[in-house]
């Protein structure tokens, strides 16, 4: 099997309580607690609350980021997962967002981000254009 870089975990959160949607410090303590839980090492985040309803944030974490998206008026949240570090535990993360936003249904999507051997093959090509 070939090794990535990272791992991107695309995760729809399906008919949530839309109260947990709404209230961005509500939706900041859940992404903070899906990066803590999941042993994440948290560098910063941001979150930003829209008018008249919606949260958008991301949490910086050292091996790479988890961000969030809400529409409350459809009991739903978009967030992505991306990490580059085998010791996160995703499953973790992905229960804490279960736990807090109270989904009726949870759809993931993993993909493989630069898998190394087309990374290398790559690289090649950028230094070999630019000895030209």
């Amino acid at each position: 099997m070939k090794k990535a870089l990272g791992t991107h975990i695309i995760v729809e959160l399906f008919d949530c309580n839309p109260e947990t949607l709404t209230n961005k410090d509500y939706v900041e303590r859940a992404l903070v607690r899906a990066a803590q839980e999941s042993n994440a090492k948290i560098v910063d985040y941001f979150f930003h609350q829209f008018q008249p309803y919606g949260v958008s944030g991301v949490v910086v974490i050292e091996e790479s980021h988890y961000t969030i998206h809400t529409w409350p008026e459809h009991g739903f949240a978009a967030v992505d997962l991306f990490y580059c570090a085998d010791d996160i535990d995703i499953d973790r993360a992905i229960e804490v967002l279960r736990e807090e936003f109270q989904p009726d249904r949870i759809s993931t999507v993993e993909l493989k981000r630069g898998l190394l051997p087309d990374v290398t093959r790559e690289k090649a090509k950028v230094e070999l254009t630019a000895e030209v």
